[in-house]
């Protein structure tokens, strides 16, 4: 895909202009925890190590397997965010997953927002996917470039989630926008509780040019870094928790968290420009008809 616009001046735009596009000091101020603290494995606990002050987390990936973790707690609506450096070099057929789902498998009525990073050959840009889920139905993928190389620094993936938008953010510039259209639908993710999950495996069937491109288990083992995970969202408590409901108490949930700042919508309309190269939205082929939220702005 070629670049209509040089990435240089408009990315000192976006360091000028983060002050405004970030979510509130709060959600940045998070206290540090141990991964203990906020998570347990879910396989291959050989596979995972921490720095010995145990703020940063590695994943790493054999031919024999991958590993995964996911929080202990549950949420319905906030702020998620992790900081992440990805497999460096050849990395084709692996794919790092940070996700979120109201189940601990892949149920057939799960919901999920998803953020896959796809590996690539030595010298290939990472592509982000992202996809989201309601009662155990997908297909609605983006695939984007990314500005930089996240395998050379760490790079902060998040995402806001309130009844009235889901919004994918790295390093605090929007990448997509998800609207709800305040009716009850079968495409917005705003009834389940979600843990939020990241893993490592092997994908080569389909990560890497369609699956093309397969793994160089010469390479293994392929390790993905993980630090500063933060959340202020409504922690899920059975049967019902009290911010289940839209309350607007909270800083995520309020009216400037519903609709793109002035000047998010200017990083975002940078994104939309350069950075897609792939929408389901405009997929007429795949759906030859529109989908119900592919008709709904983002910039509303």
């Amino acid at each position: 895909m070629e670049l209509r616009a040089s990435p240089v001046p408009i990315l000192l735009c976006i360091a000028a202009l983060m002050a405004a596009s970030c979510p509130p000091a709060q959600a940045e101020g998070q206290s540090k925890s141990s991964f203990e603290d906020s998570f347990d494995i879910m396989w291959s606990e050989d596979h995972f190590k921490t720095s010995e002050d145990g703020q940063i987390w590695y994943l790493s990936l054999d031919k024999e397997t991958g590993c995964g973790f996911q929080t202990k707690q549950r949420y319905r609506f906030g702020w998620f965010s992790m900081k992440l450096k990805l497999v460096g070099g050849d990395s084709a057929g692996v794919v790092t997953a940070y996700y979120m789902c109201s189940e601990n498998g892949a149920g057939p009525e799960r919901d999920e927002l998803d953020i896959e990073f796809l590996g690539n050959r030595s010298g290939e840009p990472y592509l982000i996917q992202t996809n989201v889920y309601k009662n155990g139905t997908g297909g609605r993928e983006m695939r984007h470039m990314l500005w930089f190389d996240p395998t050379e620094e760490f790079h902060s993936y998040s995402v806001l989630w309130n009844n009235e938008q889901i919004l994918f953010v790295v390093d605090r510039v929007p990448i997509r926008v998800y609207k709800n259209n305040g009716k009850a639908n079968n495409f917005f993710p705003n009834e389940k509780p979600m843990y939020l999950f990241s893993s490592i495996w092997n994908a080569d069937d389909w990560a890497t040019r369609g699956g093309l491109e397969k793994t160089d288990w010469k390479k293994a083992p392929f390790v993905s870094s993980y630090k500063d995970f933060s959340v202020e969202g409504c922690q899920w408590e059975d049967p019902y928790p009290a911010c289940v409901s839209t309350t607007t108490q909270n800083w995520w949930d309020q009216y400037e968290a519903w609709h793109l700042s002035d000047s998010q919508k200017m990083d975002f309309a940078w994104v939309e420009r350069n950075l897609v190269i792939y929408d389901y939205c405009k997929d007429t082929e795949r759906y030859p008809q529109m989908l119900e939220e592919c008709s709904l702005s983002p910039w509303d």
